[in-house]
C-alpha cells in the first residue's frame, strides 16, 4: 500500500450466517480524491462502508483509515470520518439548524464552534432560507444536503457516502456532484457506493466493480471502458425472440450481450455495424434501430456481471442496530 493512502483495504471478509458480503476484498483510496464502489444491492458495498466507519467488526482482514485500523483505533477512526448513508438520518421534528447542532454536540465539538460551523454548512448548502424551518418539510433535496452536511460538521478529512443521490431529482443530482467535487478540490477524500454509472463516470478517479462480495476489476473510469474497445454497436429488435436469435447470431462476432430486446456487441469488430447487419439479414431478422457508440460504465457492468446496475429498495445486508454517525 502506498504511504499517500487515505484509505487501506487489505483481504476485507464479513459473513452475515450463511451470507458472505464480503469476501476478501482489497482496495485503496489515496487521499483528496473520490473512489467509487460499484455494484448491485446485495453486492457488500454497504458492508465496506459501514466496517470502514467502525459500525461492523470484520471477520477477516485488516482496514485503515488515515493510518489507524478499524477494529483497534475505532475512536480515533470515528474522529476522523464522516459518515451519510442511503437515506437522511436527519431528526424531521428538529430544523435544519438544530440537526446540526446536535450532531457537533455528539460529536464533542467546542459549544463555541457549534453554531458558526452550522450557519457555515447552512450556507454552503443552501439551506439557510429554511435553517429554522422543521426537517419534515424539507424536500427529498434538501434533507439529502442536511445530512451530508451534518457528516461534515467536524470538518472530517475523509467522508463516506453511501448511495448519495438515492431519490433526487436530476436538479439535485447535479448540485450535489458539484458540492463533492468542491470538497475533494479542498482535500477531502471521497468513498461513495452507486449504482448509477454515470455519477462513478462524472466523479470518480478510480472506482471498483464489487459483485457477490468480490472486486471484480479496479481502474479508472476509461481504464474500465476501454476493455471493451474503441465502440459498442447497439440494436434493438421488435420483441424478445427476435433479440434473442440476433444475440445468438451476432455472438461469432463477440461477445453480444442481450438486455430484453437490446443486443449491444462491445469492441471493434471487423466489418461493424455493416457487417452486423449483413449477418441479421442473412438470418431473416430486421433490426428496427442500430448505432455505434462510445462504450459506457454500464457496458462494462454488463460485460463484468452479467447484469445491470439496476436500483430498488432493498438495502444491501442486514442492518445492525444501533450505530453512530
Amino acid at each position: 500500500m502506498l504511504n499517500d493512502a487515505a484509505i487501506e483495504v487489505e483481504g476485507l471478509a464479513k459473513r452475515f450466517g450463511d451470507v458472505s458480503a464480503l469476501d476478501g476484498v482489497d482496495f485503496e483510496v489515496q487521499r483528496g480524491t473520490v473512489f467509487g464502489l460499484l455494484g448491485p444491492n446485495g453486492a457488500g458495498k454497504t458492508t465496506a462502508i459501514r466496517v470502514l466507519t467502525t459500525i461492523l467488526t470484520p471477520d477477516a482482514g485488516s482496514a485503515r483509515v488515515l493510518g489507524f485500523d478499524v477494529v483497534r483505533d475505532a475512536q480515533k477512526v470515528r474522529l476522523r470520518v464522516g459518515l451519510a448513508g442511503q437515506f437522511a438520518a436527519v431528526d424531521p421534528l428538529l430544523t435544519g439548524r438544530e440537526n446540526l447542532r446536535l450532531i457537533g454536540k455528539v460529536a464533542q465539538m467546542p459549544k463555541a464552534d457549534v453554531m458558526p460551523r452550522a450557519a457555515e454548512l447552512l450556507d454552503r448548502f443552501e439551506l439557510s432560507n429554511a435553517a429554522d424551518r422543521p426537517a419534515r418539510t424539507y424536500s427529498g433535496g434538501m434533507r439529502r444536503r442536511l445530512d451530508i452536511a451534518a457528516a461534515l460538521m467536524g470538518r472530517p478529512p475523509v467522508l463516506f457516502l453511501d448511495e448519495p443521490t438515492t431519490g433526487l431529482d436530476l436538479h439535485s443530482r447535479n448540485a450535489l456532484w458539484a458540492m463533492i467535487k468542491d470538497l475533494v478540490a479542498e482535500g477531502t477524500t471521497v468513498l461513495l457506493t452507486t449504482q448509477y454509472l454515470e455519477e462513478a463516470d462524472r466523479l470518480a478517479e478510480r472506482l471498483a466493480v464489487i459483485d457477490e462480495g468480490h472486486v471484480i476489476v479496479e481502474g479508472t473510469p476509461s481504464d474500465l471502458k476501454a476493455t471493451l474497445g474503441r465502440s459498442v454497436i447497439e440494436l434493438s429488435m421488435s420483441d424478445e425472440t427476435d433479440a434473442l436469435r440476433a444475440a445468438g447470431e451476432l455472438s461469432r462476432l463477440g461477445d453480444a450481450e442481450q438486455d430484453g430486446v437490446t443486443i449491444r456487441v462491445p469492441g471493434a469488430v471487423a466489418g461493424g455495424a455493416m457487417e452486423v447487419l449483413r449477418i441479421l439479414d442473412g438470418a431473416g431478422l430486421e433490426a428496427e434501430t442500430l448505432m455505434v457508440r462510445e462504450p459506457s460504465l454500464d457496458d462494462v457492468f454488463l460485460k463484468l456481471t452479467g447484469h445491470k446496475a439496476e436500483r430498488d429498495e432493498a438495502q444491501d445486508e442486514p442492518v445492525p442496530v444501533g450505530g453512530a454517525r
